[in-house]
């Protein structure tokens, strides 16, 4: 299509680069071998047989030295392409081809189509509350040096499409062919697995390369849009995204992350902003030297000439200071903290709005609203902590502490009491004045180290953690211990403690849980008025599918919306999102507008992870086109609310759900070969060897399927494109409901029901990105004769589902009016198709012959699985 030549020309120009590159080390002989096998994959693509058993042969009969530069080659392409992906999506030729290319003035129009009252989008403006919290326990698997070679390449694009001379873009033309050849020669595989702290570092390093400068962008063009629209523009200290982090904090079943490393990754995040924040006013030290100034100033540096400029020389000097002192604090365990640190946002603003007021009173406002606007716009989003810091830990290790303490006391085992015992013991020390834990007490060394994560939370204040996350929480005890944990602890702010719903029975039992908590008279006190739940989409799929999960987190969402609006509680809930389908992922955009109505009143939390925090806020611009995606999509949930389920909506959905889960578990739960056919099928054990994200696979190493996390659950599921968590039991409740004679009340549900449309939406990009012809392949190849009848069965129930959505949706192709993600989809297969004809021979060789596995097989392989997870576009 002519709207995508732009994107195909450069997809051409740098695989053209790479396969420059290919040939100068290894010879014009494998390039030729790797060019005849990308010919042959398009045409297999384009469906004759021939040249599709050629390819596989051509693949099988790699040598043990072509298998690695052959796997990386289409690998590292895939790297390219997505790349060349996202710069489309902010190039010029991009706009036409893209969805909402300006979300916000789309969104602006919109509302006065609808005649949505001013006042009324004036205050959902002032309340705009986003919260993007950064994860890294997902499969991101490409490394950081690779993730800035990428983005030099990007620059490089973005330089190309200005009006060069021929000179200049020889020289661009350089740099590219340099930097594709760094990559190259670079270890796209880790040796070793990322630290907690490495994964913290590579959050900080998402703000110092895109985000530092996509916020301020962000709010000003959110300004400028609004402006005109509201009379007024937005408030100095308006920060409607602020960023969080679980990187350092999630301990849910990461033994790795300990108080120490937690202790670690906060200072080193304090570190991270007094250096970003000194370079900041390095540039404003060179810009603002000019003399006129008020009253304020002029008493903030008396006799100075250059007012501005001296009063934010000695700010500067003091973040390098603390930055100086924290560089010690992270050699020693505890460092004594000095008073004349910068520790809270006021001493960092205090200056920057002295100058700003100053600049303003003496009509210099087009120097104020520059790049001193800028800086002050980032020390309100990011502040001197530069991402909040969230703490998760499993319900069952604040049980463990209190049942330790109990029977040291002698007054039996907390763990076996009865919920009404529970409380009345938790409350009635949450009441008491003096210290719960004598100090002679020598806890078990678990329980220590959940008593010194509080420790170190009542430490570091309200400026720099966000919210304590309780998962498996099911009972108020749940909450109020940990409240109990952290008054101990002697924390001097109320900090949000959010329990997280995320099996089936949790959030069905969610709402029951938080009205009991709103019963409490000391929990009403202490919570202010304001209330946080945590929805989990990941465990919940993986539990009971994709439908039924999806349906039991709308009802206790909006269940939760009810209870406390009759309890006149502010709710905010936090999205528990992944990347992926499986796991609750999906365009942004249509997944807010699909949530309950009254849902989106108190703001959104919502989880960024792995991998899906490169795709959307890699580049500035990219994360700056995001981030509109999401206030455009919240405002216009805030103010035009989807509707209210009609009852017949809500009993076909309750069908649907039920009869899904039942189809999902009776394969995944209940069907004698199903984990046998999972290990055969997938490359779920030997992900296992794949140095990924700091924590284990497994909650119990000693697991089955059960015990498996989400992440490689749905990860090994990607790699032989059968997807199945995303699908399976989907079309057999649809089927049902078909044969019921519902069907047009399902057309009447996607017509008006964004939460309904949303899900089929879903369906159709999963379908589209399933291959049944691959997961047949992997069959073949590896698979046990005796267990190929259960993939058999899937696959067709597969394709029985694909033909039944396109039927109900009336359409001849899968997401045939989304072009952009069609073209997309399509673009990358002619290049990961090799990499899963690859992976399979190199699973037979290192499951059948082990003995002929060197390191470069094992390489290969873990080539394959990256470059499969970079063609999918997500991992977990």
């Amino acid at each position: 299509m002519s709207q995508y030549a732009a994107l195909r020309a450069n997809v051409g120009l740098l695989g053209t680069q790479l396969g420059d590159t290919v040939r100068n080390q290894l010879g014009s002989a494998l390039l030729e071998r790797i060019e005849q096998i990308r010919l042959l994959a398009k045409q297999a693509r384009a469906g004759t047989e021939q040249q599709d058993q050629q390819l596989k042969q051509i693949l099988a009969s790699l040598t043990d030295d072509e298998i690695l530069p052959v796997a990386r080659a289409f690998a590292q392409f895939l790297n390219l392409a997505n790349l060349a992906e996202q710069h489309h999506t902010i190039s010029k030729d991009g706009a036409a081809s893209i969805e909402k290319p300006q979300p916000l003035q789309e969104l602006l129009t919109l509302l006065k189509s609808q005649q949505v009252d001013v006042e009324k989008t004036r205050q959902a403006v002032a309340d705009l509350s986003i919260e993007l919290v950064l994860t890294a326990h997902p499969t991101e698997v490409t490394r950081r040096t690779l993730i800035y070679k990428l983005t030099q390449i990007a620059d490089c694009l973005a330089q190309r499409e200005q009006d060069l001379t021929a000179h200049e873009l020889a020289r661009l033309d350089a740099r590219l062919s340099d930097l594709i050849t760094q990559a190259w020669h670079t270890n796209e595989i880790r040796e070793q697995r990322p630290t907690p702290v490495d994964e913290a570092k590579s959050g900080f390093a998402v703000i110092e390369t895109s985000l530092w400068q996509a916020i301020p962008e962000f709010i000003r063009e959110l300004d400028e849009a609004l402006t005109p629209v509201l009379g007024h523009g937005l408030a100095l200290d308006a920060a409607p995204i602020r960023f969080s982090s679980w990187m350092g904090g999630d301990r849910d079943g990461n033994p790795f992350v300990t108080a120490k490393v937690t202790r670690q990754v906060l200072l080193l995040s304090r570190w991270k902003a007094a250096d970003l924040f000194a370079h900041d006013l390095d540039i404003l030290g060179n810009e603002l030297s000019m003399n006129p100034a008020n009253a304020a100033l002029q008493a903030a540096v008396p006799g100075s000439t250059e007012p501005y400029r001296d009063l934010l020389k000695v700010l500067r000097g003091k973040l390098l200071h603390t930055r100086d002192w924290l560089t010690e604090a992270l050699k020693h365990d505890r460092l004594q903290r000095p008073d004349d640190l910068l520790w809270h946002n006021q001493q960092l603003l205090e200056p920057l709005l002295l100058c700003y007021h100053s600049l303003r009173d003496c009509k210099m406002d087009v120097i104020a609203n520059g790049l001193l606007l800028d800086t002050i716009r980032r020390a309100y989003a990011f502040g001197l902590t530069l991402l909040k810091l969230d703490v998760r830990q499993e319900s069952g290790r604040h049980t463990q502490v209190f049942s330790e303490f109990t029977q040291y006391l002698g007054i039996g085992d907390y763990a076996h009491w009865e919920e009404p015992a529970r409380q009345a013991f938790l409350l009635n020390e949450l009441a008491s004045k003096r210290p719960l834990f004598p100090r002679n007490w020598q806890p078990s060394a678990e329980v220590r180290e959940v008593l010194d994560t509080c420790d170190i939370v009542a430490r570091h204040g309200a400026e720099a953690l966000s919210t304590y996350v309780i998962s498996m929480a099911g009972k108020p005890s749940d909450v109020l211990a940990v409240q109990l944990l952290l008054k101990e602890a002697g924390i001097s702010f109320p900090m949000r403690v959010a329990p997280l719903f995320e099996t089936l029975a949790d959030l069905t039992n969610a709402p029951e849980c938080i009205s009991k908590l709103l019963g409490i008279d000391w929990y009403r006190g202490y919570i202010q008025g304001k209330q946080e739940v945590m929805i989990g989409y990941s465990d919940s799929a993986k539990d009971a599918g994709a439908i039924a999960a999806s349906w039991a987190q709308y009802s206790a969402q909006e269940a939760l919306v009810a209870i406390c609006q009759q309890a006149k509680v502010q709710l905010t809930l936090f999205h528990g999102r992944g990347g992926t389908i499986g796991r609750g992922g999906g365009p942004a955009h249509a997944a807010i507008l699909s949530q309950p109505p009254g849902s989106l009143a108190g703001g959104m939390r919502v989880t960024e992870q792995g991998e899906m925090i490169r795709f959307k806020f890699g580049l500035s611009k990219l994360a700056q086109r995001s981030l509109a995606l999401y206030a455009s999509a919240v405002l216009e949930g805030v103010l035009l609310p989807p509707p209210v389920p009609k009852p017949e909506w809500r009993a076909l959905m309750a069908q649907l759900a039920t009869t899904s889960c039942d189809a999902y578990r009776a394969v995944v739960r209940h069907h004698p070969e199903f984990v046998p056919y999972f290990r055969a099928a997938t490359p779920e054990l030997e992900l296992g060897q794949l140095p990924l994200g700091s924590r284990p696979p497994k909650r119990n190493p000693n697991g089955g399927v059960e015990s498996l996390r989400a992440i490689p659950w749905i990860f090994a599921w990607s790699q032989n494109r059968l997807m199945l968590p995303a699908w399976l039991g989907a079309g057999s409740a649809l089927a049902e409901a078909v044969a019921q004679g519902q069907t047009a009340l399902l057309h009447e549900m996607r017509a008006q029901w964004p939460f309904f449309a949303t899900r089929l939406s879903m369906l159709e990009m999963v379908y589209l990105k399933a291959d049944a012809q691959i997961a047949a392949y992997y069959d073949e190849k590896l698979v046990p004769e005796h267990l190929l009848g259960l993939g058999a069965q899937l696959r067709s129930q597969l394709s029985a589902d694909t033909a039944l959505l396109l039927q109900l949706i009336d359409r001849p192709d899968l997401m045939a009016n989304e072009a952009w993600i069609r073209e997309s989809i399509m673009l990358r297969n002619t290049y990961v198709d090799p990499l899963h004809i690859l992976q399979v021979e190199l699973l037979k060789r290192v499951r059948h012959a082990p003995e002929t596995v060197n390191d470069n097989i094992k390489r290969a392989l873990m080539v394959t699985i990256a470059g499969i997870a970079a063609g999918m576009r997500n991992s977990g």
